[in-house]
């Protein structure tokens, strides 16, 4: 979905757990590169590049992929992606993730208890190949390189300006960002759209749901006409307004 000039919301489904899932990743360009925000589960790599086709970027423009944290729907496609490329792609996220993209630690969320509660949430009629790939990827999860480490308040220049905010509480080093030329958050997971209504961060997902909350905080310092979430997509509105309502339930 085209939301302004140099900003398109992807829309990803894939199979996941007998059904189907989409996710919202960001593509965000000017005439020298784009910078890919976030590459979904593990297997999706070509939707990525049919996603970026439709929006008329051609894939050989993605110079950057930033990962906002470390959950498998975020960096599930990440090495394949790098790994097709002709190109190099330079790889961005926050310091406190990337021993986890790289796979020097296990994700934090895929404790043995969230393993084997997966397990048990797998659909009876599924076959036992599938089970065991699906469990392998699980204890398994992709890997890949970070070349820089990104800190909040700096500012990357690439389509007009996309400012960099720290947002711990989904994960430690989470990460949303804001396209300063068409005032766009993108939340990532730090925010939601369901029904239609923007929400905070998924309670489930989230370990430290406090400070997820005290983070919402940050957005106050941008004016946003719109913000593109992960989980739901697109939300426009009194964006500003909503996210202050959402901010005060962690005070």
């Amino acid at each position: 979905m085209h939301i302004a000039k140099g900003i398109e919301m992807l829309e990803i489904s894939v199979p996941v757990m007998g059904g189907t899932d989409t996710f919202y990743p960001t593509l965000i360009w000017d005439e020298e590169e784009a910078v890919l925000i976030d590459t979904g589960v593990p297997g999706s790599a070509q939707k990525f590049k049919e996603a970026t086709a439709a929006a008329s970027v051609p894939w050989n423009l993605v110079r950057t992929i930033l990962i906002t944290h470390q959950d498998i729907d975020h960096i599930g496609s990440l090495p394949a992606l790098l790994e097709q490329s002709e190109s190099k792609i330079t790889v961005l996220a926050h310091e406190i993730e990337r021993p986890y993209i790289e796979g020097k630690q296990m994700l934090l969320k895929h404790t043995p208890e969230a393993l084997a509660a997966a397990e048990a949430m797998l659909p009876k009629n599924i076959s036992e190949e599938w089970k065991r790939a699906f469990l392998h990827v699980l204890a398994h999860p992709p890997r890949a390189g970070v070349d820089r480490t990104l800190t909040g308040g700096e500012v990357l220049p690439i389509g007009g300006g996309i400012a960099v905010i720290h947002t711990p509480g989904h994960s430690p080093g989470h990460l949303s960002l804001y396209h300063q030329a068409s005032r766009t958050l993108i939340a990532a997971d730090a925010l939601t759209v369901r029904g239609g209504e923007l929400c905070g961060p998924d309670a489930a997902a989230t370990p430290d749901m406090a400070e997820a909350l005290q983070s919402l905080h940050k957005f106050a310092a941008f004016e946003i006409n719109q913000v593109i979430c992960y989980h739901g997509g697109l939300f426009r509105g009194d964006v500003n307004r909503r996210i202050a309502e959402l901010a005060q339930a962690g005070n």
